[in-house]
């Protein structure tokens, strides 16, 4: 959206002074994983969640492109590529939170922003999570584990929503947005490990609404607000992560 919660807020007010429709792609809303742990935490399969473990993780080790080329003052770098997307995620789980600790790192030679971060956000509801981005991450640890006091969602791997369409494949073609079954996560407490099947993803779910919004007067598929909590979580995660440097 902007690199400072200040510029998100200037651009909110001059769409509202303007009578204009803003809001934001957090596509990771719609990935198949996340929304089947938003059902298992909305239908108490947990029980009370202790701690959400949230992972963008690849192997990266030779950097090209302009995010690594790019300051972090111009919104470049992971965290301000992934950071949102975790961050949202969370927030939309457990609701507000204050950064606890955040390290954010530049690992590799010739690299101006960082490319390994990790940030620890306190929710007000009690919920801790950990949240892990890295371009130079060789063996990726579980995309979720959440641990709650009736059970352990692990689940491994990104949604495929995104490689499909860079492959060509469309939202409309016979199993888009489809987990195999062997990618399912699992759910762990009493007795063995049961798969949970994933939802299907659905990235074109963020148009739906947005077409909503702008013909029905409907809210935005998501709220500029949110976005803008999220840079003020960033800035503070970098300010924590240089206090401690």
């Amino acid at each position: 959206m902007a690199a400072t919660a200040e510029q998100g807020e200037r651009l909110r007010s001059a769409a509202q002074e303007r009578g204009l429709l803003l809001t934001v792609y957090q596509n990771r809303r719609w990935d198949g994983d996340f929304l089947t742990l938003q059902d298992l935490v909305a239908e108490g399969r947990l029980g009370q969640v202790y701690r959400f473990e949230s992972r963008f993780e690849w192997w990266q080790p030779t950097a090209a492109g302009w995010k690594w080329a790019t300051p972090a003052a111009e919104a470049g770098g992971i965290l301000f590529d992934l950071g949102p997307h975790l961050i949202d995620q969370a927030v939309l789980l457990f609701g507000p939170a204050s950064i606890a600790s955040a390290e954010v790192d530049t690992r590799r030679a010739g690299v101006v922003a960082d490319d390994d971060a990790f940030v620890a956000l306190e929710h007000e509801c009690g919920v801790r999570s950990h949240l892990w981005m890295s371009a130079v991450a060789a063996s990726p640890g579980p995309r979720f584990r959440v641990i709650g006091s009736e059970a352990t969602y692990t689940s491994w791997g990104l949604d495929g929503q995104e490689l499909a369409l860079i492959s060509g494949v469309r939202p409309h073609d016979e199993g888009f947005g489809e987990t195999p079954a062997d990618r399912w996560g699992e759910l762990a407490g009493s007795g063995q490990p049961r798969p949970v099947p994933t939802r299907r993803g659905d990235y074109g779910r963020f148009y739906s609404l947005l077409a909503d919004a702008l013909n029905l007067d409907a809210a935005p598929p998501v709220d500029p607000h949110d976005a803008i909590a999220c840079l003020r979580l960033l800035a503070d995660a970098r300010a924590a992560s240089a206090r401690h440097a």
